[in-house]
């Protein structure tokens, strides 16, 4: 499969798509963000994942006070062009939460116990 430029839509989510942090070499997921137009340009040029903050109304690239920077080992996006998959490269210690653990997805949820909630309505 050949590498193509794709064009991302921005405009389901009001500016912002979802962008997916995965280890390149491990497959763990380690983080999801948002990213602009301005993000998205700033990535592909840096060749490090850079997002958009929602809370603090700024460009971010991840790592850029911890050093566990996201280096770019490629890039896809979705059926739909409206989410990014990053597969990288952690540079640094590799905590990539700021709660200084390698991912961000380290609390479990009980199915079994949701589900029986649910049932109970």
């Amino acid at each position: 499969m050949s590498e193509t430029t794709a064009t991302i839509d921005f405009e389901k989510m009001d500016g912002l798509v979802p962008g997916i942090v995965q280890d390149a070499r491990t497959g763990q997921v380690l983080m999801l963000g948002f990213l602009n137009p301005t993000s998205y340009a700033k990535t592909l040029e840096s060749g490090f994942v850079t997002f958009w903050s929602r809370t603090r109304q700024k460009l971010w690239m991840k790592g850029e006070t911890s050093g566990n920077r996201l280096r770019i080992v490629s890039a896809s996006t979705d059926c739909d062009n409206d989410t990014l998959l990053f597969r990288v490269e952690v540079e640094g210690d590799g905590l990539v939460c700021h709660e200084g653990t390698v991912s961000c997805f380290t609390r479990p949820i009980a199915i079994e116990d949701q589900k029986a909630e649910a049932a109970r309505g």
